[in-house]
C-alpha cells in the first residue's frame, strides 16, 4: 500500500496493470492473502523494489538496476553505496552532514533561480502593459 499511495495510483489501476480484482490487491495491503510468485515479481518491477523488500525481509528497497543507475559519468549508485559502507561511523556521519549541507545549498540555488524567473516575467508583463 505505501508504494502504491507513493507512486499516487490507486487500487484500481495496480489491479489493472496486474489483471487482477481490486478485491484482491485491498487483500494483499490487508494481509489476507499474499501475492504468487508471478504476481510478486510483478510487482517488484512496477514498483522498482527488490522482492525481498516486498516479503518485509529488508528495508534495502533498490533492484540491481536500479544501484547501477549513472548518478553522473562518474559514478553509479553503488560507487556510492559501497563508498559508504567502507567509512566508519564518525566518517558515516560527516559524509550525511555534508550531504544535508550540499541538499540545503541546492535549494536555495534553486529558490534564487526560481526568484529570478518570477522577476524577468512580472519586468516582461509590465513592458507588455506599457
Amino acid at each position: 500500500m505505501e508504494l502504491r499511495k507513493e507512486k499516487n495510483i490507486g487500487q484500481k489501476e495496480l489491479a489493472a496493470y496486474l489483471r487482477l480484482s481490486t478485491g484482491t490487491i485491498s487483500n494483499y495491503e490487508n494481509g489476507v492473502h499474499s501475492p504468487d510468485l508471478n504476481t510478486l515479481c510483478k510487482l517488484a518491477d512496477y514498483f522498482e523494489v527488490t522482492t525481498d523488500y516486498l516479503l518485509n525481509r529488508t528495508t534495502y528497497r533498490y533492484t540491481s538496476q536500479k544501484m547501477e543507475q549513472r548518478l553522473n559519468q562518474e559514478y553509479t549508485l553503488s560507487d556510492v553505496v559501497d563508498t559508504v559502507l567502507c567509512c566508519d561511523s564518525s566518517s558515516v556521519n560527516q559524509l550525511m552532514e555534508y550531504a544535508q549541507y550540499l541538499q540545503y545549498k541546492q535549494r536555495k540555488e534553486e529558490e534564487e533561480r526560481s526568484g529570478e524567473k518570477e522577476k524577468t516575467k512580472k519586468s516582461s508583463k509590465r513592458k507588455s502593459d506599457d
